[in-house]
């Protein structure tokens, strides 16, 4: 499967109950999660929204199922006969007022170590009683950009864009966020980096960069998140 870009005019989400697994799935499962953690301690078996189908109509429309579950379940992908869920998660297109574009490259504490992507993260479900929507995507984009980067971009500040269909199944939810001055974007991660080491925490970015072109993207070392080309193609008018 490759990464795609869906322009997408109404958005729908339904919250669908957890998938029911067997005692050897969930044996393998934790077993699976616990290898992991030892490989690497930061991993946190927090709560997630994961995707468990959609559906799209003729009109630009995009249905989305999702349902409550934790990081642990990340485990079961690729095992045979296990329920097909995946990840959602948003992501920030950051510009500078040059017209480069903020990416990040994950630190080894992560899940995705050296891997380059925009700031975002896996979706988290709403509380109890609120509805996961278009709002609630906006926010907790606006979140991840500060956790990340430290810009303070408002929720309502961030325009939404495409749907992106990951390589893996996943689904995302692109935002663009106000230009900010390239002298700013830097200091404002190196401050929230510091000020996390100094504190014992491990940015999850290492590492940003502004690029200014699809030619400076591709010749990052290391893997890029599976949508990202597409993304910066669209941002750069490729």
């Amino acid at each position: 499967m490759t990464a795609e870009l869906w322009d997408v005019s109404r958005l729908r989400f339904a919250e669908t109950a957890p998938p029911v697994l067997t005692a050897a799935q969930r044996t393998t499962m934790d077993h699976g999660w616990a290898a992991a953690v030892r490989a690497n301690p930061a991993l946190f078996d927090g709560p997630v929204a994961a995707l468990t189908g959609f559906e799209r109509d003729d009109a630009g429309g995009l249905s989305v199922s999702w349902t409550r579950l934790t990081y642990r379940f990340r485990v079961l992908r690729g095992l045979p006969d296990a329920p097909a869920v995946a990840s959602l998660f948003v992501a920030v297109l950051q510009p500078c007022d040059d017209g480069r574009l903020l990416v990040g490259r994950m630190s080894s504490t992560t899940s995705a170590p050296g891997r380059w992507q925009p700031p975002g993260g896996t979706l988290e479900p709403p509380g109890d009683g609120a509805a996961l929507d278009l709002d609630a995507l906006r926010v907790h984009a606006a979140r991840e950009l500060a956790e990340e980067t430290g810009s303070d971009a408002p929720a309502d500040a961030l325009v939404a864009g495409p749907v992106v269909r990951g390589a893996r199944g996943t689904l995302g939810f692109l935002f663009s966020a106000p230009p900010r001055p390239a002298r700013e974007l830097r200091e404002r991660h190196a401050e929230l980096a510091r000020a996390e080491i100094a504190s014992g925490v491990d940015p999850e970015f290492d590492r940003v960069l502004l690029i200014g072109s699809l030619s400076e993207l591709r010749s990052l070392p290391g893997p890029l998140a599976s949508y990202l080309e597409l993304a910066a193609g669209r941002f750069f008018g490729a």
